[in-house]
């Protein structure tokens, strides 16, 4: 049986999902681009342009809900399946675009460069409960007009798993478009097997920005997986309970999943979101907060009950070193996350609000995440019933280190961690030099990294990418690019 939770109960749902669509239909959606609110417009919407609003009703929104399929694939560069983001499969993948990196050796975070982003990419590719990786770092030694297309193209340099990115002008999409279907060869194979999912952010509260609206409309042109992120913060721009913060994520997301379905029905899509409380006392948005786990939750159950494969930004915390504040906040989300069924977790590796980006901290959540995945498989039988012939070789033997049944499902039934979890008895931990998880933690970086292999893209391809991406760069002044001198 595999263990669940749930915040919501069917009429709670029932009563949020009615009171979004009722804001959407009276209170409307603000949108800046003139060509969703005319194509609304045509789609029967109510439009007033004064106001740059669009009042979508519920056959609209019924017809949007129709389309959008109930689960899709992600597969890696070389075309191999990676995830089934359906039902309640969970799949997890580091948080993004932070603007620092946590610096072992300093101790302090600092702007990150192209090779700190190398050393990421190359540490996720060896990480084996990471699915994907994501755009997680934002590199300051590139001209900040290219810094969202030169993440993606760094990370299909790097690894192989497909990548959460998203873009922050329109001009940013076409080249990262373009990169995709370099991988893939064609339009046609990238919509068979999508490589990305791009992240796409309403404002709240009930908004969307020209570019980020469009990046939607963009996406279902080429079918590229969208997932919606949705930000009210409780008691600032969302109303302070949960309840109302879940109305208006709920309308938000919805109006997204109306733009993308009506752009091209069947456009893959996620139920996503990165709602938090406002700490009124620090004036931020604490991530690792219990309502903000609690929220990211009941949101899932709405989407699931829409028939929409989930995702939330979970599974990360805001302390500021990798401490015992980071493993609290991470591990509990992460356990709620696969106990609720997100089938997307955007998170570890992430710390100070999603600011910054521990390497050292990304190992350890790896490990986190592989004893989560072992707990939401549950508890089931292995050869244990009858139980008499196994007892009876117990009593006999006096224990059963190396009896069949245990050689047999050992490593089925436990999951053993990597040498960042410490589990040696107190001699042998200072016989084996006393270190800190920190320092295990560095260890196994420098470790990964000394074992990382180049992908196997070919290199006609990487030429291809190397090409487009120099061209880009050249057109906001820059005559190399960084990793060229790594």
């Amino acid at each position: 049986m595999r263990p669940t939770v749930r915040f919501l109960s069917n009429q709670l749902l029932e009563d949020i999902v009615g009171e979004a669509r009722s804001l959407l239909e009276k209170l409307g959606i603000e949108i800046h681009n003139p060509g969703i609110l005319d194509m609304l417009g045509d789609h029967g919407a109510k439009i007033d342009r004064d106001k740059k609003r669009a009042f979508p009703g519920g056959e609209i929104i019924d017809k949007a809900l129709e389309a959008a399929p109930s689960g899709f694939r992600l597969y890696d560069v070389e075309g191999g399946e990676t995830h089934d983001l359906s039902g309640h499969n969970v799949h997890f993948t580091p948080g993004s675009a932070a603007i620092n990196v946590l610096d072992y050796e300093t101790g302090g975070s600092r702007r990150p460069t192209t090779e700190d982003y190398v050393r990421y990419v190359k540490v996720v590719s060896r990480l084996p409960h990471l699915s994907s990786q994501s755009t997680a770092l934002v590199p300051a030694d590139v001209h900040q007009n290219i810094s969202d297309s030169y993440r993606l193209f760094l990370s299909l340099m790097y690894c192989s798993k497909p990548v959460v990115t998203g873009a922050f002008t329109i001009d940013a999409f076409n080249i990262m478009k373009d990169l995709q279907i370099a991988v893939r060869g064609s339009e046609e194979a990238l919509k068979a097997k999508p490589l990305t999912v791009f992240s796409c952010c309403p404002t709240a509260p009930l908004k969307w920005s020209d570019v980020t609206s469009q990046n939607v409309v963009d996406c279902a042109k080429y079918s590229i997986p969208v997932e919606y992120i949705s930000m009210p913060l409780s008691g600032f721009v969302a109303p302070i309970t949960l309840v109302g913060s879940l109305v208006q994520h709920t309308a938000e997301t919805l109006s997204g999943i109306v733009i993308s379905q009506l752009t091209n029905p069947g456009t893959p899509v996620l139920y996503g979101g990165s709602p938090a409380p406002f700490d009124v006392r620090y004036e931020t948005t604490p991530m690792g907060a219990v309502e903000t786990m609690m929220i990211d939750c009941a949101y899932n159950e709405i989407g699931k009950h829409l028939g929409l494969p989930t995702q939330a930004y979970i599974a990360l915390s805001d302390a500021k070193l990798l401490d015992a504040q980071a493993g609290v906040e991470s591990s509990m989300g992460a356990t709620l996350a696969a106990l609720a069924g997100i089938n997307n977790v955007s998170g570890p590796g992430m710390l100070d609000f999603e600011s910054c980006l521990s390497i050292e901290k990304l190992v350890l959540d790896n490990e986190i995440c592989g004893m989560v995945l072992r707990m939401i498989e549950g508890i089931e039988p292995r050869e244990d019933f009858p139980a008499q012939p196994r007892f009876e070789e117990l009593l006999a033997d006096h224990h059963l280190l190396i009896s069949k049944h245990t050689r047999r499902y050992l490593r089925d039934e436990h999951y053993i961690p990597g040498p960042v979890v410490d589990r040696a008895n107190h001699s042998r931990w200072l016989e084996e030099g006393g270190r800190t998880l920190g320092e295990r933690a560095h260890a196994e970086v420098e470790r990964l990294l000394g074992e990382h292999e180049p992908t196997a893209l070919p290199g006609d391809v990487r030429k291809d990418l190397t090409e487009r991406m120099s061209v880009e760069a050249r057109r906001h002044g820059m005559t190399s690019l960084p990793h060229e001198n790594l």
